[in-house]
């Protein structure tokens, strides 16, 4: 690009002033709001495959895990690891590969990911023993950890702005209906295929659809505003044009603000925690944290009361008994997996509204009220005991959603300049992950030497604290994420 192209002054819009812009056609006809282009649903749309299969083989494994500890005879810390090891696989993946999206591009590694995917998929279909099987996990928990930052990017740097919250937050969605289809899939196939080795069709089913979607993937355009981030202005406007197509054409053409290519520069992870950008990391990442602790914790905690209500913790004396026995907990998580629906809902319908801080105190907040009544529960008679605690965990589920498990995810994606926010939301989602590893193995020890009622009480306090430093290091992003950029070098009031 020449020093003259660089230096031309304010002429054209900028790529989100397009992307925002009321079309108005030749009759003279204005629409009442912007409409989704084709392009931009098929981004949409491909994005929430990538969450969709987050919640479907995450939750597969809790699943399947019986099933795994039978086939391969594991132990109790072989049982964890392989509890553990996505987990951290998705730890390692946000940052190591989702950084990566700010570098080769947002498209770039949308497929990437999904390549990867697939490959450690089919691989832990065939796993031929237990620490084969832990590498695979792990390889899928990387590319799922990609999937993080670059599937909030690739919609959040597409859509308009007065819809992007609930766009992304109807993606993230996709994770709760993943786990419910994954616990579907799980019945069925038990029900069709009683067997040890079951656990390998329960993964597998997931090969060929994901295989279409890296097909699909190669046919989006590449973020405009990754590409004028780099200075490479003429492919902004290209892709600009190609996400924007629409009968009749609107806009007929498109310039760019050639100022924005000054903004190029060549930034690290290292930025994250200079002056200007420190307060947005605190924000994405601590209350994350916070919230996968209360989250992955009661998550773990589930299977205890399911055997409880639902009678499932009976003697296993064969492979049908274990077939029936995990059938049972299935059935049991996919109804309380229902709230997890619910509150993201919610979330999509409030989001704009209410704002994305205020919501994530609100969840934090009745994230805290509900443990605390699950931890007075334990209080009551055997018969109470049981119905509050379970009401109070399905309602945990729900505000969870409402709030903190859905406004961290939308948070990181939007909160940080165009140049590193791959790298940024990568990072708040490989810390908060170390909050859910953590949890993976802590979480049953915790339970057996401070016992139930101590260690609700704690997640009380854990909630409590995310509300407030939520509050403390607040930064509003409903709006233009170009005004949101610009915007952050003004004083935080």
């Amino acid at each position: 690009m020449t020093s003259e192209t660089l230096h031309t002054t304010h002429s054209g819009k900028s790529i989100q002033q397009y992307i925002d812009e009321v079309p108005t056609w030749p009759d003279g006809t204005t629409l009442k709001g912007t409409p989704m282009t084709a392009m931009q649903w098929r981004i949409w749309s491909l994005a929430v495959a990538g969450k969709f299969f987050e919640g479907m083989i995450i939750f597969m494994t809790g699943i399947a895990l019986p099933l795994i500890v039978q086939d391969f005879s594991l132990q109790a810390a072989q049982k964890g690891v392989v509890t553990a090891v996505a987990l951290f696989g998705i730890l390692i993946g946000a940052t190591m590969l989702g950084g990566l999206a700010d570098v080769f591009g947002r498209k770039r590694m949308f497929i990437v990911e999904m390549v990867l995917f697939v490959a450690f998929l089919i691989g832990l279909t065939l796993s031929p023993s237990y620490i084969w099987m832990v590498i695979f996990l792990f390889g899928i928990g990387l590319a799922l950890g990609c999937d993080y930052p670059t599937a909030h990017l690739v919609i959040s740097e597409a859509v308009p702005s007065k819809g992007r919250g609930g766009l992304v937050l109807g993606a993230f969605a996709f994770q709760a209906v993943g786990a419910i289809v994954g616990a579907g899939l799980g019945i069925i196939i038990l029900d069709v295929y009683p067997e040890v080795d079951a656990w390998r069709w329960m993964y597998a089913a997931a090969i060929i659809p994901a295989i279409l979607v890296i097909v699909g993937r190669f046919f989006i355009t590449d973020s405009p505003h990754w590409l004028a981030s780099k200075g490479r202005i003429e492919e902004a406007e290209k892709e600009t044009k190609r996400l924007l197509k629409r009968n009749p054409q609107y806009p007929k053409e498109v310039r760019l603000q050639r100022e924005q290519a000054h903004h190029h520069q060549k930034l690290s992870p290292a930025a994250l925690f200079t002056d200007k950008n420190r307060r947005a990391t605190f924000l994405a990442s601590i209350p994350w944290f916070i919230q996968d602790l209360g989250t992955y914790g009661i998550g773990i905690f589930t299977p205890v009361i399911l055997a409880t209500t639902l009678g499932s913790a009976k003697e296993v004396h064969s492979v049908a008994d274990l077939a029936q026995s995990v059938m049972l907990s299935a059935k049991g998580t996919a109804l309380l997996d229902v709230l997890l629906i619910l509150g993201v809902l919610a979330a999509i319908f409030m989001v704009e509204g209410t704002g994305r801080i205020k919501l994530q105190v609100i969840g934090f907040i009745g994230c805290a009220v509900d443990l605390g009544l699950a931890a007075l529960s334990l209080n009551l008679p055997e018969g109470e005991k049981t119905i509050l605690l379970f009401a109070g965990f399905m309602l945990f589920n729900f505000m969870t959603n409402l709030g903190p498990n859905a406004q961290t995810y939308l948070l990181a994606g939007e909160v940080f300049p165009t140049a590193i926010r791959g790298y940024g939301a990568g990072f708040a989602a490989s810390f908060a992950k170390i909050g859910a590893v953590m949890t993976a193995f802590l979480f049953p020890i915790l339970l057996h030497t401070i016992g139930t009622q101590i260690l609700l009480i704690i997640l009380v306090g854990t909630s409590l604290l995310g509300a407030i430093l939520t509050w403390v290091f607040r930064i509003e992003t409903r709006g233009s994420l170009e005004k949101i950029e610009q915007a952050r070098i003004q004083p935080q009031v």
